[in-house]
């Protein structure tokens, strides 16, 4: 069964978002990586998406969805699920725009997180021990009590939030091979993925996700959407479930050509590198395009390849373990 949405829809949507999202997210810089591009005979970008505001790509589709609702709609409390990322843009978006909103959270969400959440005063309701848990009580109360819910990935107008980055990318470089995402429910790499093949259909995609919680990847190995343990990762932006009905599973089976799946070292190496060589601070899932091109950097000789740094998110007593 084919994906519910074709390149040329998600095009259509990512453009739509554009319009939304422009005046209020930076067009995040594109910086040549001499060190890389050297150690793999290739030119290698670096899409620095942990310059974003709130420090993740997180921002474009939570903002898009939330321009896209009515007036209306906008009135009433809005309601997400996020230990992460998704939540940060969703609190920043509900203080710049006057709007309610409530964040359901895993009773383990870091500490760290929580009080980077309650800085900007939105209401924060915790359930369960797992992402998947705390997004499907979210959706429930949102359903119950006739409020919206903006997903962190399951939704087209985030997918497509997502996308603008593909605009950006097309207006920075003239050509492009391959693209390296990281990969947590999808979303990400499902707007990439639309907005650029539809553009190109011979560029390459590759799905980076650790071995610790790669359910995606095993999900489309197994034709369907699995229910696994995540296991600890540096990764923690990208871990946990994926949602049943989640329409980035069948983007992401049909769309992502290729799957890298990373080791804790190969994890913390990549991020090492990248603030040695290129003085970025990123989080373990920006990593994980790092360390999957240079597990696979020789099949990429003599091509253009970005590497997506999705996010800064990293706490400072991690940072200190790490080096």
């Amino acid at each position: 069964m084919k994906s519910d949405f074709s390149t040329a829809e998600i095009r259509a949507e990512v453009l739509e978002a554009e319009k939304r999202v422009r005046p209020y997210i930076r067009e995040t810089l594109i910086e040549y990586s001499p060190y890389f591009s050297e150690l793999s005979d290739c030119e290698v970008f670096l899409k620095l998406e942990n310059m974003q505001l709130t420090g993740s790509f997180k921002l474009r589709g939570a903002m898009n969805k939330l321009l896209s609702l009515d007036p209306s709609q906008r009135e009433k409390s809005i309601i997400t699920a996020s230990s992460g990322n998704h939540g940060l843009a969703f609190a920043y978006l509900t203080k710049k725009f006057d709007v309610q909103g409530t964040i359901f959270l895993p009773k383990i969400a870091s500490k760290t997180k929580i009080e980077a959440l309650r800085s900007y005063g939105t209401e924060l309701r915790f359930y369960g021990d797992d992402c998947v848990k705390a997004e499907m009580q979210a959706r429930a109360t949102a359903e119950r009590e006739g409020l919206n819910f903006i997903s962190a990935y399951n939704d087209l107008q985030v997918i497509a939030g997502q996308g603008t980055i593909g605009i950006e990318l097309e207006r920075q470089l003239k050509f492009i091979d391959a693209v390296f995402v990281p990969v947590g429910g999808g979303g990400l790499i499902s707007g990439i993925a639309g907005y650029l093949k539809s553009g190109n259909e011979s560029l390459e995609i590759i799905g980076c996700q650790p071995y610790n919680s790669s359910v995606m990847y095993e999900s489309i190995k197994a034709g369907r959407i699995l229910d696994l343990e995540s296991k600890p990762t540096i990764s923690d932006g990208s871990a946990g479930g994926i949602e049943p009905g989640a329409i980035t599973f069948p983007i992401c089976r049909d769309m992502v050509n290729t799957w890298v799946i990373l080791s804790e070292k190969e994890i913390i190496e990549a991020l090492k590198l990248i603030l040695i060589k290129h003085y970025l601070l990123i989080e373990g899932a920006a990593a994980l395009s790092v360390a999957a091109f240079l597990k696979d950097k020789k099949r990429f000789k003599g091509k253009t390849v970005v590497l997506i740094l999705s996010g800064n998110k990293i706490s400072l007593e991690t940072l200190k373990e790490i080096l």
